[in-house]
C-alpha cells in the first residue's frame, strides 16, 4: 500500500477509501472502501489524504459508481439475491469519491510542519488512504478562536468542530454575502459584523436598508433577533432616516439623519438614472444645472411650476424642452422624502465620522424609505463618497505617521449590484472602493442575491466570497469568477441545501470548505458578550448587599 503499517488507534478518524487515479487539476479519485459510505458522504465533506510524506487536505467535489465489468449495466445478475449482491458490491461495483486537493502539510519536511499548511502543489500517490476530516485536522488548517479569529461554522457532518475565519485578513479586502432569498444571509452578516465589533479590528458602517441590524431584526419563522444595539450597547451608535418608524419599535435612535438638497451632486442623480426612468440626455442635463445654479441647483429646479418656466430654463440650458419636463416630473419623487431638507441644520457626515474615530460602529436604519430603491441608492452613495473623500484626505496626510490613519472601516451595503452593476459602478463611489483594495483603509461587505448583476471587474475584486443557496446558473457563474477550481466548487454550490449552509472561499481561508453555518440566536448572544438585562440587575443588588451588609 504506502510501505508503512499503522494502528487503528493511530488512524483515528473514519478510513473513506484509497486514491487509485487523478490530477493536481482535475482532483483525485478516491475508490470507497465501503460502498454503504457513499449514501452518508455529502458533497462538500472535508477530507484528509494520508500519502508517504505529508498529509492533503480537500473536501469532496463529486461522488460516482463505477463497475470494473463493462458488461455489468448490462448484462445485471440476480440483484435479489443478498449473496450476490454482496460479493459484487466493492469488486465489480464500486463507489467512488473526488477530492481537490487545496493543501498540504508535511510529515517529514521541518519547513512545512514550522509554517503550517501550504497550497497544494503534488498530489499523493496510489493507493493512500483517504479519511474523514478529524477535528485536529479542521484546527490546524484553520485555526482556533483567539483576538481575531471568529467562528463562522461547523463543516458538514461535523456539528462539534468549529471552522474559524480570520477577520483581521478578511477586513483587507472587500467581501461579499451571496445567496438567494431565504438563505440566512442577513444571519450570516449578522455574525460577521458582531464578529469585527468583537475582534474590534475594525469599525462597521451599516446601511440598514430593512432596518434589521440596529436594535432588533426578524427570524425567517418570524422571530425577533437582537441586534448589534441590543449585544454591544453604547459601542454602537443607531443612525435614523426616519424617526417615526425607529419610535414605532421601541428604538430611540442616537442621531437624526438630514440631508440637505445643496448637498446633492449630478453624479448622484445619474446614479439613479435606472430607478428614475432618466433617458441619458435628462441625466447629462443636470450637470448643465448645477454648472448654472452652483450648489442649490436642485432646490431651484424643483422649484419650478409651469411650462413656461420649464421652456425658459430649456432654451438657457440649450436642451429640448420635452427632456427638462421630463427631468422635473422624475425628480418630483425626491420631494416626498422628508430626509430631504432645503438646508441641513447639521453635518450628517461629520457625525458619522465622530462616532467612527472613538470606535463606535455605526448602524443607518432607513426606516420606511428602506422599500424605496431610490432612497437607499441616493442616500447611501452620497454618504459614502463624502466619507470617503475624508478617509483619503486623512490617509494621505497620515503619511509617515501611522497612529494618526483613520480606523479600518467596514461599509455595509444589501442590494449591492443596484451600486456595482456595469452600467453605474464607475460612477458610484462603491465602485472605486473596491477597486482600491483597502487602499485608504475602507472596504466593502456586500450583501446581494443577485451577483450577475455585479460588474465582472469588481467581483473579481472581493476578496472573500461567503456564499448560500445560488440557484441561477449565470448566478453561480459570477460568485466564481476568479476563484482557482471553479469547476469542483460549481458542483458543490448547486447542492447546497436551502439553509444554514454556505460555500466559503477566498483571502480569509487557507481552503475552500462548506459548512453548516453558526446560529445567530438566544444560544449564541452570550459568546458575543450579551447579558441579559436582568442578570445585570441581580449582579448590581449583589454587590450592594457585599458593599452595605
Amino acid at each position: 500500500m504506502t510501505g508503512r503499517e499503522e494502528s487503528p488507534e493511530v488512524l483515528g478518524p473514519q478510513l473513506l477509501g484509497v486514491v487509485v487515479g487523478g490530477s493536481l487539476s482535475q482532483g483525485l479519485e478516491v475508490r470507497l472502501e465501503d460502498g454503504g459510505v457513499v449514501e452518508e458522504l455529502k458533497v462538500g465533506t472535508f477530507v484528509t489524504i494520508r500519502g508517504e510524506r505529508h498529509r492533503f487536505f480537500g473536501m469532496v467535489t463529486d461522488l460516482g459508481l463505477a463497475s470494473a465489468d463493462p458488461r455489468l449495466p448490462s448484462a445485471l445478475p440476480d440483484t435479489t439475491n443478498p449473496a450476490i449482491v454482496r460479493i459484487l458490491s466493492g469488486t465489480s461495483a464500486y463507489a467512488t469519491m473526488q477530492v481537490t486537493p487545496s493543501l498540504v502539510v508535511g510529515g517529514e519536511e521541518t519547513s512545512l510542519l514550522l509554517e503550517g499548511p501550504q497550497p497544494a502543489r503534488s498530489i499523493p500517490f496510489h493507493f493512500s488512504r483517504a479519511y474523514r476530516a478529524s477535528q485536529e485536522d479542521v484546527q490546524a488548517v484553520f485555526g482556533a478562536e483567539d483576538e481575531r479569529h471568529i467562528w463562522i461554522g461547523s463543516p458538514l457532518d461535523m456539528e462539534d468542530t468549529r471552522v474559524c475565519l480570520d477577520l483581521a485578513e478578511f477586513v483587507k479586502r472587500s467581501n461579499g454575502v451571496f445567496g438567494k432569498s431565504g438563505t440566512g444571509k442577513s444571519f450570516l452578516t449578522r455574525i460577521l459584523l458582531a464578529g469585527i465589533l468583537q475582534r474590534d479590528v475594525a469599525v462597521n458602517l451599516v446601511f440598514d436598508m430593512h432596518s434589521e441590524y440596529g436594535w432588533e431584526g426578524g427570524s425567517e419563522e418570524g422571530h425577533a433577533v437582537k441586534g448589534l444595539k441590543q449585544l454591544f450597547g453604547s459601542r454602537v451608535a443607531v443612525f435614523s432616516l426616519d424617526e417615526e418608524s425607529s419610535r414605532r419599535r421601541g428604538l430611540s435612535p442616537d442621531y437624526l439623519v438630514r440631508i440637505g438638497y445643496d448637498q446633492i451632486e449630478p453624479q448622484d442623480i445619474e446614479t439613479l438614472a435606472e430607478m428614475l426612468n432618466l433617458t441619458q440626455n435628462a441625466a447629462q442635463a443636470t450637470y448643465k444645472l448645477a454648472s448654472r445654479h452652483g450648489q442649490q441647483w436642485l432646490r431651484e429646479f424643483l422649484a419650478l411650476e409651469g411650462r413656461e418656466e420649464l421652456a425658459a430654463l430649456a432654451d438657457q440650458l440649450g436642451e429640448h424642452q420635452q427632456t427638462i419636463e421630463s427631468l422635473r416630473r422624475r425628480l418630483d419623487r425626491l420631494n416626498r422624502m422628508a430626509f430631504l431638507v432645503e438646508r441641513s441644520p447639521e453635518d450628517s457626515v461629520r457625525r458619522i465620522l465622530e462616532y467612527l474615530d472613538r470606535g463606535t460602529h455605526v448602524v443607518l436604519e432607513f426606516g420606511r424609505y428602506g422599500s424605496d430603491l431610490s432612497a437607499y441608492l441616493l442616500v447611501a452613495n452620497l454618504l459614502t463618497r463624502r466619507i470617503h473623500d475624508s478617509y483619503v484626505r486623512r490617509k494621505e496626510q497620515s503619511l509617515g505617521d501611522r497612529a494618526k490613519e483613520p480606523r479600518p472601516l467596514v461599509i455595509t451595503i444589501e442590494e449591492a449590484h443596484r451600486f456595482l452593476n456595469p452600467q453605474v459602478a464607475g460612477l458610484t463611489i462603491f465602485g472605486t472602493i473596491a477597486r482600491e483594495m483597502r487602499k485608504y483603509n475602507v472596504t466593502l461587505l456586500v450583501v446581494d442575491q443577485r451577483p450577475s448583476g455585479i460588474d465582472e471587474e469588481v467581483l473579481s475584486q472581493v476578496g472573500t466570497r461567503i456564499t448560500c443557496l445560488l440557484d441561477n446558473e449565470r448566478d453561480i457563474e459570477a460568485v466564481l469568477t476568479g476563484a482557482s477550481g471553479a469547476r469542483e466548487l460549481r458542483q458543490v454550490l448547486a447542492r447546497l441545501e436551502p439553509k444554514q449552509q454556505a460555500l466559503i472561499f477566498g483571502h480569509a481561508l487557507p481552503m475552500p470548505v462548506v459548512v453548516r453555518t453558526r446560529e445567530y440566536g438566544p444560544r449564541t448572544y452570550a459568546e458575543f458578550g450579551f447579558r441579559e438585562q436582568a442578570e445585570l440587575a441581580r449582579e448590581a443588588e449583589k454587590d450592594l448587599k457585599d458593599l452595605f451588609g
